[in-house]
């Protein structure tokens, strides 16, 4: 018999390159979006996710990019890829990563790095990525070779999701994104198993039981991370039987409609100042809660706390009862327990009567101030018109000051998981991003359900161009930009050339103020979207009319409003402390 050749034998191995491992072992890991910049050493890395069945969307701004891969970890409960180049590219990055861990969300980001044969020469875009990354990540590592990748992968991705969910960043050279193995040395890693489900003890249980029934003035919580742990049902059981008052955070609205004649939304202040017993799920004490301390709370408040994170059991405020667990799980045997010994707060008492009174007395105010016919408009005026139009089944994306403050209020949230903002971290940029991956998400599920970006002019400027990106993958997004020509508060077009007259307008115009009357609209016309310059409530209507119902075009409507508008009175106002 004829011995092979040392041709014929190369011929017969199956050679794979780095790119082509990363890509599979995302996909095997069930990892199914990736958003990135690529550049040298990447590229491939983005072409072989393709080809592997990864829907990549290029983004204009690696921050931008990984807002939208954070994103899709929230929505979809498996972590996005952010693919970023070296040095700045990575560092563009951080923001992102940084946001994540901040809203407990899981991503990985996987940046590319100088070849390992020039570390400390002063390679191109040389940079310590893997110690820089471990302040904004749960992991990150570098595999030692091609064939570790998948199982850095799967320890990554394994990372993310499980406990708290957060950052993970994996560093590939550059010589490995090319560099070629046979595909037998490398070693498959199966899907990691999803996280483990923990539930709190059963005595921990009855404790918190005891206490919801004793209390007089009960209010329930909802934070996001009953969002993320797709808890609606149990809770709205939970709300049904019991018959408690609930007050959602911020991305808390919709695990149960913002119209539940159970939400106290619009008694905010007053729910929180009076409440004797808070059951709070998946919600921290931070600053978005006030601590969770007088005066924002009743000195003597009983707080119930659930959580999947034993640390934050106890921050700011001691627990009468902590729940170690999955808010749905716990949840659930909450339920369980008052299945067996029923118990239902009545609808007819004084503290109903107390929320209830100042419900109406709020949303008379900000009727009052939506009825204003004056033109500029205010803030309330703009989204009440747009409140009237949208659809219950719409993403709704929010940032900015007083744009996202009045319109969380205002703009009803019916489906969980349906509002996302600035978060946590307070993060202003992140609209786009998070709009791009809330239409990449439902274009795979709900084809033409619509993303609705709320933005404030100062807001949409730190990813503005992110609009080409809208536009070169025809997603279903609108932008509305609420335009007062400024930061919080900005100038009318008299008063800006008046200063202009004075001086160098750098040494003049005050630190908050913006281009008056500049037309954003314009930006997504530039792209061949949508593009309305709006002044009166009848342009607003008539404008997000045709924009919902034209669902093959992305839209902008740049919104005028008086620059000098502003909230309602607050009890309290929404941050801690501000001067402006």
């Amino acid at each position: 018999m004829a011995k092979e050749t040392p041709g014929e034998m190369k011929m017969e191995m199956d050679i794979i390159t780095g790119a082509q491992i990363i890509s599979e072992a995302l996909r095997a890991q069930n990892v199914r979006y990736m958003f990135g910049v690529v550049g040298v050493p990447v590229i491939e890395v983005a072409m072989a996710a393709q080809a592997a069945g990864i829907k990549y969307v290029g983004m204009r701004n690696e921050q931008a990019a990984c807002y939208a891969a954070s994103a899709v970890g929230y929505l979809t409960g498996r972590p996005g890829v952010c693919l970023v180049v070296s040095g700045p590219g990575l560092i563009h990055a951080l923001g992102g990563m940084a946001n994540a861990n901040m809203n407990c969300w899981p991503v990985i980001v996987i940046g590319g790095s100088s070849d390992q044969n020039q570390e400390i020469m002063g390679a191109f875009q040389e940079f310590p990525q893997v110690e820089a990354c471990r302040l904004y990540s749960k992991f990150s590592a570098r595999p030692s070779s091609l064939e570790a990748i998948p199982s850095v992968i799967e320890k990554a991705v394994r990372s993310s999701i499980y406990g708290r969910p957060g950052a993970c960043y994996i560093d590939i050279p550059g010589d490995m994104v090319n560099g070629k193995v046979d595909r037998s040395k490398v070693r498959e890693v199966s899907c990691c198993l999803p996280p483990p489900v923990t539930m709190a003890e059963p005595q921990s249980v009855s404790q918190a039981v005891s206490v919801l029934k004793q209390s007089k003035r009960p209010l329930l919580i909802i934070g996001k991370g009953a969002a993320y742990s797709r808890a609606e049902t149990n809770i709205r059981d939970l709300v049904d039987l019991c018959g408690l008052p609930f007050l959602p955070t911020p991305m808390g609205k919709g695990v149960l409609p913002d119209t539940h004649p159970m939400c106290v939304a619009a008694a905010r202040s007053r729910a929180l100042q009076h409440a004797d017993v808070i059951l709070l799920l998946g919600a921290r004490l931070n600053w978005i809660l006030h601590f969770g301390l007088p005066p924002r709370f009743h000195p003597d408040v009983k707080i119930i706390q659930v959580d999947l994170c034993a640390e934050e059991l106890g921050n700011n405020v001691k627990p009468s009862v902590a729940l170690l667990g999955d808010v749905n799980a716990v949840v659930k045997q909450l339920l369980e327990s008052f299945r067996k010994d029923p118990w239902k707060y009545p609808f007819d008492t004084e503290w109903w009567e107390i929320l209830k009174d100042k419900i109406r007395s709020n949303e008379r105010a900000s009727q009052e101030l939506a009825l204003q016919a004056s033109v500029p408009m205010n803030y309330y005026t703009v989204f009440y018109r747009v409140r009237d139009l949208l659809p219950h089944d719409c993403i709704i994306v929010s940032e900015g000051a007083n744009t996202m403050d009045i319109g969380r209020t205002i703009l009803n949230n019916y489906l969980p998981r349906h509002r996302l903002d600035a978060g946590t971290f307070g993060t202003m940029g992140v609209g786009l991003g998070f709009a791009i991956a809330a239409a990449a998400v439902a274009k795979e599920q709900i084809p033409h359900q619509r993303v609705i970006c709320v933005e404030g002019d100062s807001a949409f400027g730190f990813s503005g161009m992110e609009v080409e990106t809208i536009c070169r993958y025809s997603l279903p997004i609108i932008i509305i930009v609420v335009n007062n020509n400024g930061i919080y508060s900005g100038l009318d077009e008299d008063t800006w050339k008046e200063l202009g007259k004075m001086g160098e307008l750098p040494n003049v115009a005050p630190p908050v103020s913006l281009l008056p009357n500049a037309h954003y609209e314009q930006v997504m016309s530039a792209f061949g979207g949508r593009g309305y310059f709006v002044r009166t409530p009848e342009e607003l209507q008539a404008a997000l009319q045709e924009s919902l119902t034209d669902c093959e075009k992305p839209a902008l409507i740049n919104v005028m409003i008086d620059p000098y508008s502003d909230r309602k009175h607050q009890d309290f106002p929404w941050l801690t402390r501000s001067n402006l």
